[in-house]
């Protein structure tokens, strides 16, 4: 059976929840979307909001407090909320490359601290971070047991390791001076090859269908594991032939919805993981846009979604929510966009009225076609 490109985004939009918002609370939602990418605090709280029915954020305020949802560094070799159940196997399963990402870092190699010794660290440090350190608690703590101050050191531990962010405090749950602790759940699964099963399985249940270009991507994984463990799954899986005569795998049950199907206008924060998950990112940014919203730091902005589709990007103002648009939209695309934002404006005054401000001067260069303050 083959996929025409427009089908690959509506079965991102579906599995996404961007078809139409879910009645889910946090943990159901991040289970369903399996990771939102979380740089920014705000961001896996927009993204809910944008994907469920109802969402006002505490549901996901407590499924940090209590663990139920963890952010670390996982895929891509940066900060993820997953839920605490697939953070083990997703952990064993990027190991190599969150070894390799840190430890031929020169920033590490350049404490002169062989990989060895700092293993021999492991042990007693998860002890320490029981509870929650920061970054100055746990450098201490390595420099008193390796007679000189070595940074460098828990920077790639804390990123490596099984460590997580400890929340620390309002509005998003984890604030500017981050804190650590040792993942509460420390057992591997122990098998590096289904751990790696796992986490395609989870990619494909919600991105799929995905070739294995967009899976090694997803996660920055080596291409050899990922080969690996999909002719392990072998019939577990389907196969599609996609644009280009790309070989695409889904999981049995994977939603393919019609390509007709209407797709509702969104904001999406930044870093959203829909615009993330493929090596081919033109099954929702739009060739010519993606450098306008993927910008060459790595910075993602935040956008505008209409009819499945990057049409602009977002940003907060004292008056309302500004709206970018790189093309002309349709009336009715605005009023929607303009029903969107109102809700979203009501949900950043019980938190953060003012996001992303640091990012601003990227405005600065983009092309406005219409610029509109929606949500007033």
């Amino acid at each position: 059976m083959r996929l025409t490109a427009r089908q690959l985004n509506r079965a991102t939009l579906a599995r996404q929840l961007l078809l139409g918002r879910a009645p889910l609370d946090a943990i159901e939602g991040i289970e369903k979307i399996v990771a939102l990418q979380a740089q920014e605090p705000a961001s896996p709280y927009l993204a809910l909001w944008a994907r469920l029915i109802g969402f006002d954020g505490t549901s996901l305020d407590r499924a940090f407090a209590e663990h139920a949802i963890v952010k670390a560094q996982l895929m891509r070799v940066t900060l993820h909320a997953v839920s605490a159940a697939d953070y083990p196997a997703f952990h064993e399963a990027m190991q190599p490359t969150l070894r390799a990402a840190r430890l031929n870092d020169r920033r590490f190699t350049s404490e002169n601290v062989p990989i060895e010794a700092v293993e021999r660290l492991a042990h007693d440090l998860l002890a320490f971070a029981s509870e929650a350190r920061r970054n100055a608690d746990a450098e201490a703590w390595i420099e008193a047991r390796l007679g000189a101050p070595k940074p460098r050191v828990w920077w790639a531990l804390r990123q490596y390791g099984p460590f997580v962010h400890a929340p620390t405090d309002a509005p998003w749950s984890y604030g500017p001076r981050p804190s650590y602790m040792a993942a509460p759940e420390q057992e591997r699964p122990g098998d590096a090859a289904a751990s790696v099963q796992h986490l395609v399985r989870r990619y494909l249940e919600a991105f799929g269908p995905a070739s294995l270009q967009d899976i090694a991507q997803f996660g920055t994984i080596y291409r050899p594991p990922v080969q690996e463990a999909l002719a392990a799954m072998g019939d577990r899986l389907r196969r599609f032939d996609g644009p280009g005569n790309t070989v695409l795998y889904d999981v049995p049950d994977g939603a393919v919805p019609d390509e007709d199907v209407r797709a509702p206008a969104r904001l999406l924060p930044m870093w959203d993981s829909s615009l993330l998950g493929y090596a081919d990112r033109s099954r929702i940014v739009p060739a010519d846009y993606r450098k306008l919203v993927m910008r060459n730091n790595g910075d993602v902005l935040p956008t505008v979604l209409v009819n499945g589709l990057v049409a602009g990007v977002w940003r907060t103002t004292a008056e309302g929510i500004e709206a970018t648009a790189f093309h002309e939209l349709a009336k009715d695309d605005w009023e929607e966009l303009d029903a969107e934002a109102a809700g979203l404006r009501g949900f950043l005054a019980g938190r953060e009225p003012m996001i992303y401000g640091r990012y601003a001067h990227w405005w600065d260069d983009l092309p406005r076609c219409e610029v509109r303050v929606l949500g007033r």
